[in-house]
């Protein structure tokens, strides 16, 4: 059996940018932020952090940043996933020498994978780094659909630790828990589907939300942890329209826009995401004023 890199919430990080680079000081105020609010653990560099459109080298200088601030205040397991197997090697054994606490490793997109070809890419991984790492699993984004034999197979391997999904697949879930148990954990890759995931083994969440209601989450997962799965529903209830706005255009425009709306200055977008087009904007505003959020 394996010990889970963490439990409860974790956030999905934006990545506060300036036109000539990452905003340090801004990016060190939401960890503090985090902290500050009970979340678990920071994911950087994830696909909320428009990792992307960043470089290896900024890459590696984002996470190493934001090991040294958190100073073991908090886990930071930093997104080191790619479509480029050595490339995500070079990512995650950069990562492990700065002191993160694990790795978030995407299913390759574009050029994709069979489910051998998974197995590879990501036991190649795991065989050079000796942090733990979480699968993620996301083929609304990627086109790569993992199967629960995949999986099992998966959970093998000590450094594979367990998959954020955000597929929703109840179903994948269960199988694999009756297969291998503690051997691989599940965080919900989506903050609507928390309690779900929770209520039938998974151990929290990798969070849009808490990006700036990092409280609400850490309570949510909080409640699941200690079987509380009424009150959970019912603080899910709550914000279940933010959680949906959160996607209304693509992920990371919405929080972005609502982190700037709710006077938080996290900065600009990089290409090719763009500023949310002005309709959606109003409907966001409403719904955040409908939540109880005080626009700025």
């Amino acid at each position: 059996m394996k010990t889970p890199i963490f439990k409860g919430s974790s956030v999905a990080m934006i990545t506060p940018y300036l036109e000539n680079g990452v905003d340090y000081a801004k990016l060190a105020e939401l960890i503090d932020l985090q902290i500050a609010g009970g979340t678990s653990a920071v994911v950087i560099n994830g696909t909320t952090g428009e990792c992307s459109t960043q470089s290896i080298d900024e890459h590696i200088q984002v996470v190493d940043f934001a090991v040294k601030h958190a100073a073991g205040r908090i886990k930071v397991i930093a997104g080191s996933g790619s479509n480029d197997t050595n490339s995500a090697v070079i990512m995650g054994t950069a990562a492990e020498k700065s002191g993160a606490d694990g790795l978030l490793c995407v299913t390759p997109y574009y050029n994709k994978a069979t489910q051998k070809g998974l197995i590879a890419h990501f036991t190649h991984i795991a065989d050079r780094v000796n942090i733990p790492i979480m699968v993620y699993h996301v083929p609304s984004r990627t086109g790569v659909t993992i199967a629960a034999s995949t999986y099992i197979e998966l959970s093998k391997h000590p450094m594979i630790n367990g998959v954020k999904e955000a597929s929703k697949d109840v179903n994948l879930i269960l199988q694999t828990r009756a297969a291998v148990g503690d051997d691989l954990y599940f965080w919900s890759g989506d903050d609507i589907f928390t309690v779900p995931c929770m209520s039938i083994g998974g151990v929290g969440v990798v969070s849009v939300l808490g990006n700036f209601l990092p409280r609400v989450m850490a309570d949510i997962c909080d409640f699941c942890l200690k079987k509380d799965f009424d009150a959970a529903t019912a603080l899910t209830l709550k914000y279940a329209p933010l959680m949906d706005a959160m996607f209304m255009e693509v992920n990371p425009i919405p929080v972005k826009t609502t982190m700037n709306l709710l006077g938080m200055n996290v900065g600009r977008f990089r290409l090719p995401m763009i500023e949310m087009e002005p309709q959606n904007e109003e409907k966001l505003k409403k719904i955040l004023i409908q939540s109880g959020l005080e626009l700025k």
